[in-house]
């Protein structure tokens, strides 16, 4: 794994966006305008560290698949802020029916330098984003400037198969709706599920979009409906369960919870037992059943415990995205366990390349490992302000 510098593409902004990535511009707090995609470095790697990260990922996924076995079938909903014996009920009946289920993909971060094994920092497998840019834009990147180059990207072919094989999975005769939040400021979650949106209907399914905010609750059907009175039998939801299942619609999202078979219900992607692989309390549990595997930093959810006095920790709230709560303590400093409930994670500090913190987000789609994403950030968290650059294998 090397770090390379190089010129950017003449024209790469019109370039990325006309690829689908719709905000090639970050703004900083000073009103600045710096590039997300970031073409004026990329990475390169030795096939065999991508078979081996290949392998990493997909025993990784299996493995929290395992812990999400662990948790259904020992109750610990607790330990995941999961309190409500409803909601709990109905995630549990939907990992016990997850083959009848449609569930597409997800992303791990991965602490990596090419020198020793891939860390897992965390799994988002509920909504996680950056897909566009590792599917689509790197690629074309590639192809512009290493012609005769791989990357580690079967993305696009992988996720329209994927949703060829779960056709039969959707309600039949209904269009899949494609939903994110109005509220996205920047055009990321839009982002994602137009091309999502689009892999879709490549693989032959009929489609609708629709914001969240124009889904609403028919009382004389008892339906999710759009905004055309349409019923919203099954609907991709950028917007994470969380959200989902708490905010005003929420008990009415839990009375019509298509688990597999309602006909008067919404069918819910990604399903609702990913919510016990989108928490960081799922960390915890990967290192209680397998305590020293190479790929897993010790974790715990009562408190650092041995951690503040070895390599330091990273405290990380059970819900939440690009860094938000995570706070990083070095070794020797003191070990308050937060107020609120979270994760307490032995630090990993991010590899430094020419100055950057660089972290890996590799992808799975359905079980499979289908990619890789690469994010650099000036800091230890890789926050809202972390760039993307590609990356080749040579």
């Amino acid at each position: 794994m090397r770090r390379h510098r190089t010129e950017p593409r003449p024209g790469w902004q019109t370039t990325v966006e006309e690829q689908g990535l719709v905000y090639p511009l970050t703004r900083y707090p000073d009103g600045s305008l710096r590039p997300y995609w970031d073409e004026s470095a990329y990475y390169s790697f030795a096939l065999e560290e991508i078979e081996e990260l290949e392998k990493v990922v997909e025993e990784l996924h299996g493995m929290c698949l395992a812990a999400a076995a662990h948790i259904v079938d020992t109750g610990r909903f607790a330990d995941l802020g999961i309190t409500d014996p409803r909601l709990a009920g109905l995630i549990a009946e939907s990992w016990r029916r997850r083959a009848e289920l449609p569930s597409l993909y997800g992303r791990f971060d991965l602490r990596y330098d090419g020198d020793g094994p891939a860390k897992m920092l965390e799994y988002n497998a509920d909504t996680p984003t950056s897909l566009v840019e590792a599917a689509s834009p790197q690629w074309f990147w590639m192809e512009d400037r290493f012609p005769d180059a791989d990357q580690w990207n079967s993305l696009h072919e992988r996720l329209v198969d994927s949703w060829k094989r779960q056709a039969p999975l959707l309600p039949p005769g209904a269009p899949l709706y494609f939903a994110h939040s109005a509220d996205d400021e920047l055009g990321e979650d839009l982002m994602t599920v137009a091309y999502l949106r689009e892999t879709a209907e490549q693989a032959g399914l009929d489609t609708r979009a629709v914001s969240m905010e124009d889904i609403g609750w028919d009382r004389l059907s008892g339906r999710f409906v759009d905004e055309r009175y349409g019923f919203v039998r099954a609907c991709f939801k950028l917007y994470p369960w969380e959200w989902l299942a708490t905010d005003r619609f929420g008990p009415h999202v839990l009375d019509t919870l298509d688990n597999g078979g309602g006909t008067g219900s919404t069918l819910w992607i990604e399903p609702a037992w990913k919510m016990l692989l989108s928490n960081k309390a799922l960390l915890a549990v990967l290192w209680e059943l397998y305590p020293g595997h190479p790929n897993l930093l010790p974790a715990y959810l009562d408190g650092p415990r041995e951690l503040a006095h070895g390599r330091g920790y990273v405290a990380k709230p059970l819900l939440g995205r690009e860094g938000a709560g995570v706070t990083v303590h070095e070794p020797g400093s003191a070990a308050p366990v937060r107020d609120e409930a979270c994760c307490y994670q032995e630090l990993a500090p991010l590899p430094d390349f020419d100055g950057n913190r660089v972290v890996l987000g590799a992808w799975v789609v359905e079980d499979e490992a289908a990619g890789l994403g690469i994010r650099e950030s000036s800091g230890l968290v890789t926050d809202g302000y972390a760039r993307f650059l590609p990356h080749v294998i040579l």
